[in-house]
């Protein structure tokens, strides 16, 4: 398996990508080839163009959650299949997979809408939907958690703004995450883990009856976190104790550093290749 960075907070050193605060990541196993989140804009695709990764023969579309910084990209994703299609030439819908409530958006205060833009009636006539609460298998190594359990006492109960049309507050239910299983333990891919990045490896574990852990890469939502909820992070890092940590997105310096004493944070950016068991 092999996974592309298409879109992150940042850039890699002497790599002439461009970055935006967002998410889009490409996953490459065998004939499985599924694009995780879409960023905030088109920069996902002028991206994967530029490293030579190619988006018309996607298998599927998978997206951890509503919010802007990882849902804005499908509008563009949507009109570059259709240019495809008016040009001729060939290409596949992707089925895009997610929670039954990526659709739903949410805003607060001062900033009245920052989830989805597409509703799930306009997006269904362009994409196969497969939504779902319950985790998807969408290949003999490849794992789509569904909704994620809170399980844990410090993280995931953190609410932004409040559900389209209610008061009620959005604890981000729609948060999930793929997941690889690697000959050398789980690989596992988060957007932003409103969930809770230990509450998403904890529920990984189970779903795939797997308890090593060979990298954890993308958002990990520890932005200025309580000292509560940085404390319990690094005991579960520490006792985790992964091969490797691809702390990116949403994760803040302070967090990377403290990650750093406890567990392997490596860099992350535009234009990072991962491999998982390659083939020789």
């Amino acid at each position: 398996m092999e996974l592309s960075v298409l879109v992150d907070n940042n850039t890699l050193i002497d790599r002439y990508f461009t970055a935006e605060p967002g998410l889009s990541l490409l996953i490459e196993d065998n004939d499985t080839r599924v694009l995780f989140d879409t960023g905030y804009s088109d920069l996902f695709i002028r991206n994967a163009q530029k490293m030579g990764k190619d988006l018309s023969h996607l298998t599927h579309l998978v997206i951890s959650h509503s919010h802007l910084d990882h849902t804005w990209g499908l509008d563009p994703f949507i009109r570059y299949l259709a240019e495809l299609e008016i040009e001729k030439r060939p290409f596949n819908r992707p089925e895009l997979v997610g929670h039954p409530e990526i659709f739903t958006s949410a805003g607060m205060e001062g900033f009245p809408e920052f989830g989805a833009l597409m509703s799930r009636e306009k997006t269904g006539r362009h994409l196969p939907l497969k939504l779902s609460r319950e985790p998807v298998r969408l290949s003999e190594r490849l794992v789509f958690l569904g909704e994620i359990p809170r399980e844990n006492n410090f993280e995931g109960k953190t609410a932004f703004g409040s559900k389209e049309g209610t008061n009620l507050p959005d604890l981000v239910m729609d948060d999930s995450t793929l997941v690889y299983e690697s000959d050398k333990g789980l690989v596992v891919i988060t957007g932003c883990a409103h969930a809770g990045v230990c509450n998403t490896i904890a529920y990984a574990q189970k779903v795939c009856n797997e308890i090593r852990v060979a990298d954890i890469i993308g958002g990990f939502h520890l932005m200025n976190p309580a000292r509560g909820q940085l404390r319990g992070t690094l005991d579960f890092f520490k006792a985790l104790a992964p091969k490797a940590v691809h702390a990116c997105h949403c994760t803040d310096l302070n967090s990377k550093i403290a990650l750093s004493a406890v567990t392997p944070v490596k860099e992350v950016g535009v234009g990072l290749s991962l491999e998982f068991d390659p083939v020789h």
